[in-house]
């Protein structure tokens, strides 16, 4: 594999970026801080716009490493962070885990999908991993619909179970393969 840390990426609609510390008032504004957005997810909607400057001060810092991979879903016409997508290495495989958010006022537009689109093409080509995975909780249908337009498929009888604050869920684990390797 050839990590290449968190790169620029371009699509049709959207600027795939690294974040900056002054992204914080759109993240708080757009997506983390809307409990209907983070419903499903492992982390609670930031009670506040130093919440989420805290968060990507430590993003920001972690930007050096060539395994460190966060990007900001940026709306050209918008020219601010609507969402969020990153992965993260699964240990000793070439495989990564892709999770991703974006605000409700851009649901349904395609977007998330875009942007997984964009994110998986880019492991595949450049950082040449042989596996892409995702999960989502049972119940978030809209997040299950982007992996499986986006070509995933269900891992074979895997799920994960994650239990916090907010319940307990069920999360189909969802895969697609790298057919250039």
């Amino acid at each position: 594999m050839r990590q290449q840390g968190t790169v620029p990426i371009e699509t049709e609609r959207l600027r795939l970026r690294r974040f900056e510390v002054d992204d914080s008032k759109a993240m708080f504004r757009n997506w983390a801080g809307h409990p209907a957005v983070t419903k499903y997810l492992t982390w609670d909607a930031h009670q506040s716009e130093d919440e989420s400057r805290q968060l990507l001060g430590k993003w920001c810092k972690q930007y050096r490493k060539k395994n460190f991979y966060e990007w900001a879903i940026e709306l050209k016409e918008a020219g601010e962070p609507i969402g969020s997508i990153g992965a993260v290495q699964i240990s000793g495989r070439q495989t990564f885990e892709v999770g991703y958010c974006i605000g409700k006022q851009w649901w349904g537009q395609g977007l998330a999908l875009e942007a997984l689109q964009a994110v998986i093409r880019f492991f595949f080509q450049e950082v040449r991993c042989r596996r892409i995975e995702a999960k989502y909780a049972e119940g978030n249908i809209a997040s299950m619909r982007v992996m499986q337009k986006a070509g995933m498929c269900p891992k074979s009888g895997e799920e994960v179970f994650l239990n916090t604050e907010k319940g307990f869920f069920t999360c189909p684990i969802y895969e697609i393969r790298n057919e250039l390797l």
